[in-house]
């Protein structure tokens, strides 16, 4: 029986094998989903797939891209968001 903050059904569970041939269980966290367009809801490129606590640490270059809704919408749909602002104003 794991300890008890392992019990937990929210961590993910391995199945490893062991040098006497048994077979038994590691628990880890699971590995976040990318980060998806808020528009199309496709998944952003040039954008980190990590934790929030381990994506703290890296550089902000590294985070999300430097053109304007980087992070937030994908390239296609910033063009055509920009498009539409430009033929409003």
């Amino acid at each position: 029986m794991p300890r008890p903050a392992l019990r937990s059904r929210s961590l993910r569970k391995i199945l490893k094998k062991i040098p006497g041939g048994a077979y038994v269980v590691h628990y880890t966290n699971r590995k976040p989903s990318a980060p998806k367009c808020a528009n199309c809801k496709r998944p952003l490129k040039g954008v980190a797939k990590r934790e929030q606590s381990r994506l703290k640490r890296v550089a902000s270059s590294f985070r999300k891209p430097s053109r304007p809704y980087g992070g937030n919408l994908c390239s296609a749909c910033m063009r055509n968001k920009i498009k539409k602002t430009k033929l409003k104003g």
